[in-house]
C-alpha cells in the first residue's frame, strides 16, 4: 500500500489531502474569504495559509489515523498558482518532507484536478473541462500528455464571475461563484451580452466589460443584490459562458471521438453548467462525469492523488528543483502513469 500526503494552495484555498491506493482518508481545507467587492492578494492570501497550514496538516493526521511514518510520500502544488502562497506551501511540504525523511513530489495543479476526477468518478478516458479561478481548458489524453484542444485567451471563466461578483458587490462566502449561480437561479430575463468563440478559443474580458458598463448604467437599481437587474444578469452572464464552453467541449469531443465528459475545477461544481452539458451529452449519446464540491474546490487529497499517481511510475523531485512557477501548463507534465 502507498500512502500520499499532498498540499494544496495555489489560490485562496489552503488544504491538506491524505491517499492511500486510491482511497482519500482525509481531506481537510481552509478558505481565505475577503469582504463583498473585494478579490484576494498574493501576499495576504499567503498570510492566512501560513496561519493555518500546520493546524490543517495536524487535522488530516488525525482524521486518517496516520503517523508520518506511515507516508509514503509528500507531494505539494508546484504550479500554476498565486506565487505567494504556492512559496508558503512548497516551504512547508519541503519542511515536512526533511523532517520525517521522505521522499518530495511538486504536482501540477491542473492535472490535480483531472487525476482526482478520474478516480471519484471512475470515467475511463474523457474529454475533460477544466474551468476555474485561474483556468479555463479543454483536454484530452494522447501519447502520454494532456492535450489542450482549446483554452481561454485571456482571463479564465472563474474569474469573469469573481469579478462581476465584486462589481455587484456580493458575499464573497462561501465563495462568489456559488453565490451568483442561486441568484441566477432567480433571474428571468435574459439579457444579450457579447459571445466569443475563436475557434476551440473563449475570450472572457470583452463579455466582462460589457457587463461592468451596463451594471453602471444600472447603478442605482443595484444597490440591492437582490434586484431584479442584478438577478438577470446573473442568470444572464452564466447562460452566455456556459453555451461557449458547452460547444468547445462538444467540437473536441468530436474531434477526439470521445463519448465522456468530465468537468473538473471550482465552476465545475455550477449545476446549471453541468444540466447545460448534460443536455449536450444526452444528444450526442455520451456520458457526463461530475464531482461536488469536495473534490471540484481545490483540495489537498487531488494533490495526494496526483503524486500517487506519478510516485508509483517512479517519479521523484529532487530537494534542488523543488521550486515553484506560476506558469506551469497542463501540457508541459510527461504522464508516465497512463498508457
Amino acid at each position: 500500500m502507498t500512502v500520499v500526503i499532498g498540499f494544496e494552495g495555489s489560490a485562496n484555498k489552503i488544504g491538506v489531502g491524505i491517499v492511500r491506493d486510491g482511497e482519500v482518508l482525509s481531506n481537510p481545507r481552509r478558505t481565505y474569504i475577503t469582504p463583498p467587492g473585494q478579490g484576494f492578494l498574493p501576499s495576504e492570501t499567503a498570510r492566512h495559509h501560513r496561519s493555518v497550514i500546520l493546524t490543517v496538516l495536524k487535522e488530516a493526521l488525525e482524521e486518517a489515523g496516520l503517523k508520518p511514518a506511515d507516508v509514503d510520500c509528500v507531494a505539494y502544488t508546484k504550479g500554476p498558482g498565486m506565487g505567494a502562497p504556492l512559496v508558503t506551501v512548497a516551504l512547508v511540504a519541503r519542511t515536512v518532507a526533511q523532517l520525517w525523511g521522505k521522499p518530495l513530489l511538486g504536482v501540477n495543479h491542473c492535472i490535480g484536478h483531472i487525476e482526482m476526477g478520474r478516480l471519484i468518478t471512475q470515467a475511463n478516458n474523457p474529454t475533460v473541462l477544466y474551468v476555474s479561478g485561474g483556468n479555463t481548458q479543454v483536454i484530452a489524453y494522447s501519447e502520454r500528455r494532456y492535450r489542450i484542444f482549446g483554452e481561454t485567451i485571456d482571463i479564465a471563466v472563474g474569474n469573469c464571475l469573481d469579478r462581476f461578483a465584486r462589481v455587484i458587490k456580493i458575499s464573497n462566502d462561501p465563495s462568489p461563484g456559488y453565490n451568483i449561480e442561486q441568484m441566477a437561479k432567480k433571474g428571468t430575463q435574459y439579457v444579450e451580452l457579447p459571445y466569443t468563440v475563436k475557434g476551440m478559443d473563449v475570450s472572457f474580458s470583452g463579455i466582462l466589460s460589457y457587463i461592468e458598463v451596463r451594471c453602471r448604467a444600472f447603478k442605482w437599481e443595484l444597490s440591492s443584490a437582490l434586484s431584479c437587474i442584478a438577478l438577470d444578469l446573473c442568470f444572464s452572464l452564466q447562460e452566455t459562458l456556459f453555451s461557449m464552453l458547452v460547444e468547445i467541449t462538444e467540437r473536441a469531443m468530436a474531434h477526439c471521438s470521445s463519448q465522456e465528459v468530465l468537468i473538473v475545477g471550482g465552476v465545475g461544481c455550477n449545476l446549471r453548467l453541468q444540466e447545460m452539458m448534460g443536455v449536450m451529452c444526452k444528444e450526442r449519446g455520451a456520458k457526463l462525469f461530475a464531482t461536488d464540491e469536495s473534490f471540484c474546490i481545490d483540495n489537498g487529497a487531488m494533490i495526494a492523488q496526483a503524486g500517487w499517481e506519478m510516485f508509483r511510475s517512479g517519479q521523484t523531485t529532487e530537494l534542488s528543483d523543488s521550486w515553484i512557477t506560476q506558469r506551469y501548463r497542463t501540457d508541459e507534465v510527461e504522464v508516465t502513469w497512463r498508457d
